[in-house]
């Protein structure tokens, strides 16, 4: 069975789970569900990011416009369409 009918599959059972169950299944998964991803805090992606900053203000990195990115969407969205 695909990930996806098996996200359905539990979506769809706890809709409809009596309360204990879901009680159940919460404590089982209550760090995950309460995790909280903290980008701030990840100090690779603030190198990442201040390493993109850089390179856009010194012009090492042109950018795009927000034009171009319009046009570049678009144009995917074209060929899925």
């Amino acid at each position: 069975m695909e990930t996806t009918a098996k996200r359905q599959k539990l979506h769809d059972y706890i809709e409809v789970a009596e309360d204990d169950k879901v009680d159940a299944l919460y404590t089982i998964l209550k760090e995950e569900v309460e995790e909280r991803y903290e980008w701030w805090n990840d100090e690779e992606l603030i190198v990442e990011l201040e390493r993109r900053s850089n390179d856009l203000k010194s012009g090492k990195d042109p950018g795009v416009t927000l034009e171009e990115s319009r046009e570049r969407l678009t144009a995917l969205f074209r060929k899925d369409g």
